[in-house]
This record gives structure tokens, sequence and C-alpha cells, in this order.
């Protein structure tokens, strides 16, 4: 690094391979790891935790103070695993004393325009498309898709390898597997591509289709489906992961399809 039209905070921790282009502004109390690359005009503000190998694009902010009315100035962090890549014009807020840090896993693409609230909390292999809004505390599960333009509640929660159908406004849990649509968001089937793409075998696929087979389309309720699911399906990680989702859902789980918008 040795780019005389940026401002690198003498306090910032930045790795001797870390390319920053002209225009960018980096503040103190910020790590950056080896290897990755920082485009034109972006800000880094105060509390940032930047992993490996990232590539962050041109008018990106990360680690902004909450826009939160309760926040009080207190040292908060946004963490930014490995290999992760934050497109044009994404804001991504530090955390609140809620939780004190924001996290962003590894290999994840956060797109165009995207923002993360404070004390959000995305796993590895994530893709938050362009101008996905997260309000604060939102818990997004590895391999899950937000589409774009979703707008996700605070406090909601999205379980692994989850598809969340562009335009949506998620105000309720989301299960691991699944795919969700329509208005208000439904379950409209489980996320078989994603599934199969990551090495899912025909045989677990199914296995996942007849658990939400039973828990949205038997006309059960919820409490009476978990106890059908837990009686009758062999138990597995996969399984076990659902039942365990859905329980400790404090703003209960979406909708089954209708048919009705």
């Amino acid at each position: 690094m040795n780019q005389p039209l940026a401002y690198v905070h003498p306090g910032a921790k930045i790795a001797k391979n870390v390319v920053i282009e002209p225009f960018t502004t980096i503040h103190n109390n910020v790590e950056i790891g080896e290897g990755t690359w920082i485009g034109s005009n972006v800000t880094i503000m105060e509390g940032a935790r930047i992993g490996k190998n990232c590539t962050i694009f041109p008018g990106a902010v990360i680690s902004a103070v909450p826009q939160d009315l309760k926040f009080g100035g207190e040292e908060s962090l946004a963490i930014i695993g490995d290999n992760t890549t934050i497109r044009e014009c994404v804001t991504i807020n530090r955390g609140t004393i809620a939780s004190g840090k924001t996290i962003i896993g590894n290999n994840c693409l956060i797109m165009a325009y995207a923002h993360i609230a404070h004390d959000c909390e995305i796993g590895n292999n994530a893709i938050i498309v362009n101008g996905v809004a997260l309000a604060g505390h939102v818990k997004i599960g590895n391999f899950a898709v937000i589409g774009g333009l979703a707008a996700v509640h605070q406090f909601i929660t999205i379980g692994d390898h989850a598809m969340i159908s562009g335009g949506s406004l998620v105000r309720k849990d989301v299960p691991p597997y699944t795919k969700a649509a329509k208005e208000p968001l439904s379950y409209i089937g489980i996320n078989s591509v994603g599934l199969r793409r990551r090495g899912y075998s025909t045989d677990k696929i199914r296995e996942i289709q007849d658990i939400y087979r039973i828990l949205y389309q038997k006309n059960y309720n919820t409490t009476q489906a978990l106890s059908i699911i837990e009686a009758d399906l062999e138990a597995t990680s996969e399984r076990d992961e659902i039942i365990q989702f859905i329980r400790s859902s404090s703003r209960g789980i979406m909708k089954g399809y209708t048919g009705a918008y």
C-alpha cells in the first residue's frame, strides 16, 4: 500500500499487501487483512475488522455508527470475514450495546446498495442481492440468498440455505432449506436447486421435502406438525435443525402458501 491520495489513520492496522485506491478514507481502530483490495471513495470507520482477500468496491461505507436512536456512542465492531465481496455503495453499520458487533461471514457476496444494519449476523457463503435492506438484529444463515430489494424486519432469522424472492417483505422467520415468496411471505417449496449445487443427495432432499410437507401441506398446526415429524421421521441433523429453528423462533415462522396474494 502506497497511495498518497488515500487517507489512512496512523492507528489503523493494515496488512502490507492491502491495496487502497485513491480518495479512500480509513479511520482509527480499523484492521484489514492481507490481500484485500479497497476501491476508490470507500469510507471505513472506527471498529471495522476486515478479513483477508476481501474486495470492497467504490462508495461503500463500512462500520458507520448505527442508525439507532438508542445508540450512545459505545465502542462496537463491524466484522467482515475472509474472501467476502462488498459491491458499490453498500452500507454496513457497526453494532450497539445489545451485541457489540455486526458480523458478516466468509465468502459472502454483498451486492450494490444493500444496507446491513447494527447487530446483524450473516453466515458464510451468503448472497445479499442489490438493494436489500436488513434492519437491526437480523440473522441470516450460511448459503442463504436474499433477492434484490427485499426488506427484512428487525430481529428476523433466516435459516441456512433459504432463498428469499426479490422484492419480498420479510416479517416472519424463514426456516432453513426453504424458498419464500408471495405477499404475505409464504413457503413455496424447498431450495432443491441450491441444495443439489451444494452436494445434497436426492435422498436427503426428499427427506427435507417430507418434513416440510408435514409442516406446511397437511393442515396441521405447528405444534402438531412438529410432534408428527419427531415421532414419524428418522432423527437426522437436518430434521433436528429444522425442529430447533421453529421451536426457538420468537417471531413465528412464515405461513404456508394458500394460492392467494
